[in-house]
């Protein structure tokens, strides 16, 4: 078992392998991640009953909740891959680090300005420095650190490494924003969807807000993908096969 898993890993590996076989699921990906955040996004703004302390405001948390989760998901992520390329010098996890700090990024982003339009109905300020969100501002400076550490050196590959240093040391700040409500007096509310025990949210918000969960996650795949399907074009541009590509006549499993 252990063998078979460990050939499947390497051939899933090699450059034009994964080339090929992202190129194949990433339509599949885009288009599953828009049909099931159409749908959860319909049944959180459309058909989910108004809260009975935030009224419609709270609809917000629709869109906010996931890209948060997404935020430390892709950092995690991102550092898992980055740690597999410093050990064990893998080029495919060197990409997949660097693709996914930029759509990591852009979830924390997200994160943080429905954050700020969430805030200022129910706290009355778009802005406070509440642990969670100034955690969370950190996490959006670590993913702005890895990408221009990368792009701040010409070579391709002593980047990424550089980059996956700084990766690894910033996930320590990963548990401090998903435990920093329970750690510190916060203005966040506490944790209410759970994996473990009853969520504290009714089923007719539940389901929405996970489908759009989802989605997000389903999207992040595929827009890593998709970046570091360029990416590997543009490293392995002197082999036969990305030139093939790059002419647009084919490659491995034509």
């Amino acid at each position: 078992m252990m063998n078979t898993l460990t050939l499947w890993f390497h051939k899933f590996g090699s450059p034009p392998t994964f080339h090929w076989l992202t190129g194949r699921l990433t339509p599949w990906l885009f288009a599953a991640a828009l049909i099931i955040g159409a749908v959860g996004l319909y049944g959180g703004l459309v058909l989910a009953p108004a809260d009975y302390q935030q009224s419609d405001a709270y609809r917000i948390i629709f869109i906010h909740v996931p890209c948060a989760w997404m935020s430390l998901f892709a950092y995690f992520f991102m550092a898992a891959n980055a740690f597999i390329a410093l050990v064990w010098r893998i080029k495919i996890s060197e990409i997949l680090a660097m693709a996914s700090a930029p759509v990591g990024a852009f979830f924390t982003a997200i994160t943080l300005a429905t954050g700020s339009i969430w805030g200022k109905p129910m706290w009355g300020t778009w802005w406070t420095w509440d642990a969670r969100l100034t955690s969370e501002l950190v996490l959006l400076f670590l993913y702005l650190g890895v990408i221009g550490l990368y792009n701040a050196i010409e070579d391709r590959r002593q980047a990424a490494r550089a980059a996956a240093f700084l990766a690894l040391i910033g996930i320590v700040n990963v548990p401090i924003v998903h435990f920093s409500v329970n750690w510190w007096n916060t203005l966040h509310q506490g944790t209410t969807v759970r994996l473990i025990g009853p969520s504290r949210i009714d089923s007719s918000m539940l389901w929405p807000l996970l489908l759009v969960a989802l989605a997000t996650h389903i999207w992040f795949f595929a827009s890593v993908f998709a970046r570091a399907r360029v990416s590997l074009v543009e490293l392995e541009g002197g082999k036969e096969w990305a030139r093939k590509v790059a002419l647009g006549t084919g490659g491995q499993h034509d």
